[in-house]
């Protein structure tokens, strides 16, 4: 090889070593961003699917369409649900569950086929009501329903008498005045004249308002 021929290959393989530089300096923020994902994409997709197995398998929202439960819900609020078979329904809990069948209007039932209600008795119960201002009497015992019914307000205006069916609940909302509850269904086909809610339409057992903040509190 001449004294030329070794000058004329220098710089062609000085613009390789630069070219290959400026290439992998090229290729570094490339990187680092690829890493920088990688290493928070656990952080977003972890909470994202924990929230959906939870909305699945442990709790729903629920939104209120109408006044048949104030003062305790009023319009607009939105509640927790706990799923039944997380927290199992009881006496007294506020419940959602499946329209029976014909309790809500057609326009309303466009939207959603769920109500929401407070228990009032259990499968075997017997529920009465005088009427006229009468105490609910479950059972024998007369219910004490101060901590939810509107001052002055009469716990029924409707005299009824109803032994629960096996496998149902009976319901009443806590606007008693303007509640379309198990007393207005009474002769629905299918209810034995009770006026039921068959247990397997029960969605769940509202446990928390969460908005709007000005009303967050526990439900009971």
């Amino acid at each position: 090889m001449t004294s030329s021929d070794s000058h004329s290959t220098e710089p062609h393989a000085e613009a390789d070593v630069v070219d290959a530089d400026a290439s992998q300096a090229a290729q570094e923020p490339q990187h680092s961003a690829r890493r920088t994902i990688l290493e928070y994409l656990p952080w977003i997709v972890v909470p994202i699917v924990v929230v959906v197995l939870l909305r699945m398998f442990v709790f729903t929202m629920y939104e209120i369409p109408s006044s048949s439960m104030e003062n305790t819900l009023r319009i607009g609020d939105r509640v927790m649900v706990v799923k039944p078979s997380i927290a199992k329904p009881e006496r007294g809990d506020i419940i959602t569950f499946k329209d029976p069948d014909g309790w809500l209007p057609l326009n309303e039932k466009k939207h959603s086929d769920i109500l929401i209600k407070r228990l009032i008795g259990m499968p075997g119960d017997t529920v009465e009501c005088e009427g006229g201002g009468a105490p609910i009497v479950v059972n024998g015992y007369p219910l004490d329903e101060s901590a939810y019914l509107q001052e002055g307000m009469a716990p029924s205006e409707i005299p009824f008498s109803v032994t629960v069916p096996e496998g149902h609940v009976f319901v009443l909302g806590d606007n008693r005045t303007n509640s379309a509850d198990s007393r207005y269904h009474l002769n629905d086909v299918g209810t034995d004249g009770t006026g039921t809610v068959p247990m397997e339409n029960i969605t769940g057992v509202s446990k928390l308002i969460y908005w709007p903040f000005s009303h967050w509190s526990v439900t009971r």
